[in-house]
C-alpha cells in the first residue's frame, strides 16, 4: 500500500512539472500538417517499386498516428526517396546446383523537407531490408514468391521511415 502512495506521488510530480504520459509528438497528430508523399525515384528493375514504397509509407504514417493530410499543394514537410536497388542473391543450393532460398534486398535514399524554413529534417542514404523467398523449377511459383518479399521489405521499410519520422516529428 505503502510502495501504490509513493508510486502515485511520483506520477503525479512529474505531471506537476510539465511531463505527459502520451506517445508521440504534437506535430505529429496535428490535423493541419500536411505532408507530400511522392512516389519515390525507381532506379531497380521492379517497375513500381518508387510508388509501392512510397504508399506504404503513406499507410503506415496513418497506421502509427498521423492525422494530418498528404498532398504536394501547401506542404510543410516534403518526404523524397529513391529506390536504388532492388536485387536478389542466392541464399542457397539445392543438390542439383539450382537455387532454393533467395534473399531479396531493398536499397532506398531518403530525405525529409521542412518546405517552409527549406531546411533537411532528416537525410540518410542506403537504408536496407530483406527478406528470403524460396524458387522452385516453376517460374511462375519463384516470382509469386518474390513478389511477396518485395511486399513484405516494402512494409518492413515503411514501418521503419514512419518510427524515425515519428521521432523527428
Amino acid at each position: 500500500m505503502k510502495r501504490a502512495l509513493i508510486a502515485l506521488a511520483l506520477l503525479s510530480a512529474a505531471a506537476g512539472c510539465g511531463y505527459r504520459l502520451e506517445s508521440g509528438s504534437e506535430r505529429f497528430t496535428d490535423p493541419s500538417v500536411r505532408m507530400d508523399v511522392p512516389p519515390f525515384a525507381n532506379r531497380s528493375t521492379t517497375p513500381d517499386a518508387g510508388a509501392v514504397i512510397a504508399a506504404g509509407f503513406r499507410e503506415e504514417l496513418r497506421r502509427s498516428g498521423f492525422r494530418g493530410t498528404f498532398g504536394d499543394v501547401g506542404a510543410n514537410y516534403l518526404v523524397e526517396g529513391t529506390v536504388r536497388d532492388l536485387r536478389s542473391d542466392i541464399f542457397s543450393h539445392g543438390t542439383d546446383r539450382f537455387s532454393i532460398e533467395n534473399r531479396l534486398t531493398l536499397v532506398v535514399d531518403v530525405r525529409v523537407v521542412e518546405v517552409v524554413r527549406g531546411g533537411v529534417l532528416w537525410k540518410e542514404s542506403g537504408l536496407t531490408e530483406t527478406a528470403s523467398f524460396y524458387a522452385g523449377p516453376d517460374a511462375q511459383y519463384t516470382e509469386a514468391n518474390r513478389r511477396a518479399a518485395f511486399e513484405e521489405v516494402a512494409r518492413r521499410m515503411a514501418v521503419r521511415m514512419s518510427h524515425i519520422l515519428r521521432v523527428l516529428l
